[in-house]
C-alpha cells in the first residue's frame, strides 16, 4: 500500500457554513459575552439530555472544578476516582485543596471499577468522580449504591459521553451533576466549552462560582430592565461561556444526530476490517450502554505483534495517518506520583492498558476512503510485524 498523500488528521472539528453564518450573526449582534445564546443553549442541552437544568462554562474542567466548590468540597475531604483519564479530571480535586483517591479500571471498559470504589469509600469521602472513558458509560448503578447511602455525590465526567446512554437512560438525566466538554475534538464542539447539568440549587452556586462570586452575570445587569446592582459571594472564578461559543454549539446541538450516525458507520466500518486480525482488541461494548464513540481504541496484543505501541503510531504516521493515545495514567505524571508516592504497578489495569492502546481517527469528517486508508494501514503494520 502506498502512503496516503496527505496527512489525516486524528480528529479535527466538524464545521460547515451554518456553524460559520451562526456565529458571524452572534459577532453582529452587539451582544458577544454571556448572554441570550447561552441561554438558550442551556435550555436546549438539557432538554436533549433530559437534565434537570443546565449551566455552560468555557470548559469541561471549569464545569467539574465549579460543582466541587458548589458541593462545599475543600481540605480534609476525599474525592474518588480514576487513573485513566485526563488530568483534568484530577486537577479539580487539588484546586479545592481535597485528596483524591485513585482506583484501578475495568479490563474491558477501562471506566472505574465499581467494586473498587466501594471499598476506597472511608467517613472522609465526600464526591466519587466516574469517568465515561472514550464515550462508553461507567458502570453507575454499583457506584451510586455505595454512594448515595453515605451521602457521597457521584459527579460524572461525561467529556467523552454526549448521547451516551446506561441502560436506557441519558448520560446528564439521572440526577447525578454531569460534566460535558465541548473541546474542539469532542462530538460536539465550541472551539473550548463545557456544561455541567444537575439540580437547579446546585447549578445557582456553581454559576456563582464560575462568574467572580457574583451574584448577578453581565446579561442580567446590561439588558433592558437589568439592575447593575451585585454582590460578590465568594472569591469566584471566571469560567463563564461567550455568547460567541454558544452560538456554534447551538447549530452543533442541532445537527449532533446526524454526526452520531456517521461516527457509528466509521465505527462499523472499522469493525468489519479489524475485528478478526489476532493482533487486535477491539472497543468495549456492553449491552446495557449506548456508546458515544468520541474514541475509537485499540489495543495491541503483545502475543500476535511484535512491535509496540509507540512504533507503531510512527509506522501510521509514516503512512500519514494521525493517531494518538488516551490516556497516560495519572498517577505516571510527576506532581501526583510524587505527591502521593504512587508506583506504576499501584494501577496495573490502567497501566498494562495504557502500554498498548492506540486511538486511530474518528470523527463525522472521514469519507469512506479515508476509513480505508485507516484500516489498510492498519492491518499493513500488523503483517508486516505479525508474531
Amino acid at each position: 500500500m502506498s502512503p496516503r498523500a496527505t496527512f489525516l488528521q486524528f480528529s479535527p472539528p466538524s464545521i460547515d457554513e451554518t456553524d460559520i453564518a451562526a456565529v458571524v450573526d452572534a459577532l453582529r449582534s452587539g451582544w458577544i459575552t454571556t448572554g441570550p445564546r447561552v441561554k438558550k443553549l442551556e435550555e436546549q442541552f438539557a432538554a436533549y439530555v433530559g437534565a434537570p437544568g443546565a449551566a455552560a462554562f468555557n470548559s469541561c474542567t471549569a464545569a467539574l472544578h465549579s460543582a466541587l466548590i458548589a458541593l462545599g468540597i475543600g481540605a480534609g475531604d476525599e474525592v474518588i476516582t480514576t487513573p485513566n483519564t485526563f488530568c483534568a479530571s484530577v486537577n479539580v480535586i487539588e484546586h479545592v485543596g481535597a485528596r483524591p483517591v485513585l482506583v484501578d479500571v475495568e479490563p474491558d471498559t477501562l471506566n472505574i471499577d465499581p467494586a473498587l470504589v466501594a471499598r476506597a469509600i472511608t467517613a472522609r469521602t465526600k464526591v466519587i468522580i466516574p469517568v465515561h472513558f472514550a464515550g462508553h458509560p461507567a458502570d453507575l448503578d454499583p457506584i451510586v449504591a455505595a454512594a448515595k447511602p453515605r451521602g457521597i455525590t457521584v459527579l460524572e465526567d461525561a467529556a467523552h459521553a454526549l448521547a451516551a446512554k446506561y441502560k436506557g437512560r441519558a448520560i446528564g438525566s439521572s440526577g447525578n451533576p454531569a460534566a460535558f466538554s465541548f473541546y474542539a475534538t469532542k462530538n460536539l464542539t465550541t472551539g473550548e466549552g463545557g456544561m455541567l447539568t444537575g439540580s437547579p440549587e446546585l447549578l445557582d452556586k456553581a454559576r456563582v462560582a464560575g462568574l467572580h462570586g457574583m451574584s448577578r452575570d453581565a446579561w442580567k445587569r446590561y439588558d433592558k430592565g437589568g439592575s447593575w446592582f451585585y454582590e460578590v459571594l465568594m472569591p469566584g472564578f471566571k469560567y463563564n461561556m461567550p455568547d460567541i461559543q454558544a452560538a456554534l454549539g447551538l447549530t452543533q446541538l442541532a445537527k449532533l444526530e446526524r454526526l452520531q450516525a456517521r461516527r457509528r458507520e466509521v465505527v462499523a466500518a472499522y469493525d468489519r476490517a479489524l475485528r478478526d486480525h489476532p493482533a487486535f482488541e477491539l472497543p468495549a461494548r456492553r449491552a446495557d450502554v449506548t456508546h458515544a464513540w468520541h474514541l475509537y481504541t485499540l489495543r495491541l496484543r503483545p502475543d500476535a505483534i511484535a512491535i509496540g505501541r509507540d512504533e507503531f503510531i510512527k509506522e501510521l504516521a509514516a503512512r500519514n495517518i494521525g493517531s494518538s493515545v488516551h490516556f497516560i495514567p495519572v498517577h505516571l505524571h510527576p506532581f501526583y506520583r510524587d505527591k502521593y508516592q504512587l508506583k506504576p504497578a499501584d494501577f496495573r489495569v490502567a497501566l498494562s492498558n495504557y502500554e498498548r492502546i492506540v486511538s486511530i481517527p474518528l470523527h463525522p469528517g472521514l469519507a469512506d476512503a479515508d476509513v480505508s486508508d485507516v484500516t489498510s494501514a492498519v492491518l499493513e503494520i500488523a503483517e508486516a510485524h505479525r508474531r
